[in-house]
């Protein structure tokens, strides 16, 4: 069991890994920013080997048309100064006062100013001639006693100390990524704030605009943004208005209508003509309710209110069977459109459920978790995003023995987001479930 688990926990964190890595790689490829600054890499790579590969040319041609003649005469005359047969102090003395080193094979004398280069370089095959020696760095002269004279170049990048170079060169590379990520971030900053700003007019919140940081290209397309958001904004109220006008002028003569209709003998076409009169005068209602709950939590008038108490109340001569936590706190609500809202969350589920409905609530961290469940035939998946909009309705033949018209579910989210929660329809199989959530 232990080495099976074993198994499981690297397979789990294998996967884990490679979840975050494919995660990690879509932000990258998504991202505009990381793409420039990859873009930047790579040109930055391209130019330096370039340039490399150009330097190493140019130094190669230099060497060969007036290093080596120099180099190789100016060594025949180190030779002729060490002298026949060789001179160690004068050998010495020249590896003391040049950045090379020489190494004495003969009958009479055996010696090598460094060692511990002996070991690593003079008797390696590749540098005692023939094919394959390195010519730049190692020159032999064989004097007329037998004596043979080894010279070795020190190495230009160890003379000017490796480790200082290798370290300063990724330092300036890690110096350039970050200048390059700054600029690139500093020139994308408008993309973040056209992006939030979009989110906003999104949720429909006009009340700021998109700031503009910038006078180019992208400083422009947050002022064509903030232009069409005012037009939007502008449309919206307009049309929120003429609803509002349209709706208080009409509960005037619904108002004398119904009057009227009181009067008439009572028969079939008296109750009909009240009916559609009644359904009439709570369509104005709940159009004039949903335009003043679009305004937010400026719409409300909380106090401090016991849930339960409402659900109580609001499922009283119902068929509706109960589960309420008891440990719940008190909320900030307001009341009547809280009633509102269960009100029509328990008309619609027993209007489309079945005969009887569900209801509970419970405390989940800072939040108020509100159900309401049927246990009827539930709705396609593809339709549930549009149950909460204004004048939907599943039934397309749109009858009115099956429901209102389309505002009760649409009314119950504003009100939920006006309290600063959120509303949540799901299939519950069998039926539906619509769970609010409310902070505490």
């Amino acid at each position: 069991m232990s080495a099976q688990w074993d198994v499981g926990a690297i397979r789990s964190r294998r996967g884990a890994w490679r979840s975050r890595w494919h995660h990690a790689h879509r932000r990258m490829k998504h991202s505009l920013k990381w793409r420039l600054v990859g873009l930047f890499l790579l040109l930055a790579l391209a130019t330096t080997v370039t340039f490399l590969a150009g330097v190493k040319e140019i130094v190669t041609g230099a060497w060969q048309s007036y290093g080596r003649p120099l180099t190789t005469d100016y060594l025949d005359l180190l030779a002729q100064q060490i002298g026949t047969p060789p001179d160690v102090q004068k050998a010495r003395t020249l590896t003391e006062r040049l950045p090379l080193a020489v190494h004495i094979d003969g009958p009479q004398v055996q010696w090598d100013s460094h060692p511990e280069e002996s070991k690593r370089h003079w008797r390696r095959p590749v540098f005692q001639g023939g094919p394959g020696t390195d010519m730049q760095r190692f020159h032999v002269r064989e004097l007329p006693d037998g004596h043979r004279i080894t010279f070795m170049l020190a190495d230009p990048i160890e003379v000017m100390g490796p480790h200082i170079m290798v370290w300063s060169t990724l330092a300036t590379l890690l110096l350039l990524t970050v200048l390059a990520l700054a600029v690139v971030r500093h020139m994308l900053k408008p993309l973040d704030d056209i992006r939030e700003g979009a989110v906003r007019y999104g949720r429909g919140e006009f009340a700021h605009r998109i700031p503009l940081r910038r006078h180019d290209e992208l400083g422009d397309l947050a002022q064509q943004v903030n232009t069409m958001a005012g037009e939007i904004q502008g449309m919206l109220d307009a049309k929120r208005a003429l609803l509002l006008a349209i709706s208080h002028e009409l509960r005037s003569p619904l108002t004398r209508a119904r009057l009227n209709a009181e009067l008439i003998d009572e028969s079939e076409a008296r109750a009909a003509l009240l009916h559609d009169l009644a359904e009439m005068r709570d369509l104005v209602l709940d159009l004039l309710e949903s335009e003043r709950l679009a305004t937010g939590h400026a719409a409300l008038h909380p106090e401090p209110t016991d849930l339960n108490a409402l659900v109580r109340e609001a499922t009283a001569d119902r068929p509706v069977q109960t589960a309420l936590d008891a440990a719940l706190p008190a909320l900030s609500l307001d009341r009547t459109r809280v009633k509102l809202l269960l009100r029509n969350l328990l008309d619609n589920a027993l209007q489309h459920g079945s005969d009887a409905a569900e209801v509970s609530t419970a405390r989940e961290d800072a939040q108020v978790r509100l159900s309401v469940r049927d246990h009827g035939p539930g709705v396609p998946e593809e339709l549930i995003a549009q149950l909460s909009q204004p004048f939907f309705r599943a039934d397309t033949a749109r009858r009115r023995s099956t429901g209102g018209v389309g505002l009760g579910l649409y009314l119950c989210r504003l009100v939920a987001q006006a309290h600063g929660g959120t509303l949540v329809i799901r299939n519950a199989q069998p039926g539906l479930e619509v769970v609010v959530t409310l902070p505490s």
